[in-house]
């Protein structure tokens, strides 16, 4: 049996202080499972950190560049210690959502329409007929994103600020109205459907995400049981198409407005969703009669290298 497990957290992206409470909620859960646990706040030392504490599984509760896009799973893979989560190439290819898209309409999964250009050239003028999102190709947690407004004379000016540091490429979408849904594959199996509602936004930013009170996670969602299904069945086949392992969660929009078009699309696959009691994939977790304790276990549990 697994004895001793390091649990990755922190890191260097602008995702640091999600990954911290992941990975602390996480450590918890395993020592309560009887694990022995190594708290490692990963820097650029991680390698040699990692090679002096020979730990028989680490588990990844890093967030965001450097930890879900293939960099820290490359280094697990030389090191030989058998990891959670997606494996090198499925890491990288969902954290750029560019590369993600073109491997999910291969697969008949529904994307929405949209192209990548450059900051630069996105606040010059509309890229794409408003309403639209700009987002990052390869950044998490609603950094960076924003909506451009029927209406909107001009593109947002803020991508042009000195202290940008989303990178230069953003991907353009036509903005899809409508509800915000959300689907966990643990392994091979879709888990429950939840609708985030957002408190205080109208879509699901940054702080409807991780402010306290700041979104209403509604699980089930209540949509027609058709839909239901449908989502379950296009979060495998997105998790399918990148090739993921252990946990990921999807998420979708959907159109089901009296006026509306009535599209399902999916938007990204998260290979390192955030992992405290309340996020989103453990609560679904729980709704299927899964404890946060026994969903750590068997993440642990579900760990090797060539992933």
């Amino acid at each position: 049996m697994t004895k001793h497990v390091a649990v990755l957290m922190g890191g260097l992206s602008s995702e640091r202080s999600v990954s911290l409470r992941s990975g602390e909620a996480c450590a918890k859960a395993l020592e309560g499972e009887g694990f022995t646990v190594t708290r490692v706040d990963v820097g650029r030392d991680v390698a040699e950190v990692l090679a002096r504490l020979k730990p028989d599984v680490a588990l990844n509760a890093l967030h965001g560049p450097g930890g879900e896009d293939g960099i820290i799973q490359g280094v697990l893979e030389i090191l030989k210690i058998p990891y959670t989560h997606s494996g090198v190439l499925a890491s990288a290819v969902a954290a750029h959502k560019d590369k993600a898209k073109i491997l999910f309409a291969a697969a008949g999964v529904p994307v929405a329409e949209g192209k990548v250009v450059t900051r630069f050239v996105a606040a010059e003028a509309h890229v794409l007929p408003p309403p639209y999102v700009l987002k990052p190709v390869s950044e998490g947690s609603s950094y960076g994103v924003f909506i451009v407004k029927q209406g909107t004379s001009h593109p947002p000016q803020e991508l042009l600020r000195e202290d940008w540091s989303h990178g230069d490429l953003m991907l353009a979408e036509k903005y899809i109205a409508g509800r915000e849904l959300t689907c966990a594959v643990l392994g091979d199996r879709p888990l429950g459907v939840t609708e985030i509602k957002s408190v205080s936004s109208e879509w699901y930013d940054f702080d409807s995400k991780y402010a306290p009170g700041g979104s209403i996670h509604e699980l089930p969602a209540k949509v027609k049981g058709n839909i239901y299904q449908k989502v379950q069945e296009l979060a495998l086949k997105a998790h399918r198409a990148l090739g993921c392992r252990g946990i990921s969660r999807t998420d979708f929009r959907y159109d089901d407005r009296p006026e509306g078009t009535g599209e399902l699309v999916v938007l990204e696959v998260n290979t390192q969703p955030g992992m405290t009691e309340t996020s989103l994939a453990p609560e679904m977790a729980a709704f299927a009669g899964i404890t946060f304790g026994e969903l750590v276990r068997w993440m642990v549990e579900d760990a090797s290298c060539d992933r």
